[in-house]
């Protein structure tokens, strides 16, 4: 059996939790600047399936890649590292 491709993940916080059984996630990330050197703050959403409905808004969260779901979901909640105090 061929062993599965690493899949990317991500850590980011979950901004909605109004549909059923996905969640949008914020992926803040620093990238330097191909000339001028400076770290820029660069930002995305994310659309995660949540099979459970466990992660609320404001938790950190990391997400899994994975086939598509849906015509926007391409990703999954792997866990809820922290909830929201």
């Amino acid at each position: 059996m061929e062993q599965r491709r690493n899949r990317k993940r991500m850590v980011g916080v979950v901004v909605s939790d109004k549909m059923d059984k996905t969640v949008v996630v914020v992926v803040n990330r620093l990238v330097q600047h191909p000339s001028y050197k400076k770290y820029i703050r660069r930002r995305a959403k994310f659309r995660a399936h949540d099979e459970s409905n466990t992660a609320r808004m404001g938790d950190k969260v990391e997400i899994i890649q994975s086939r598509p779901l849906s015509r926007t979901k391409r990703w999954r909640l792997s866990r809820v590292i922290e909830r929201q105090a």
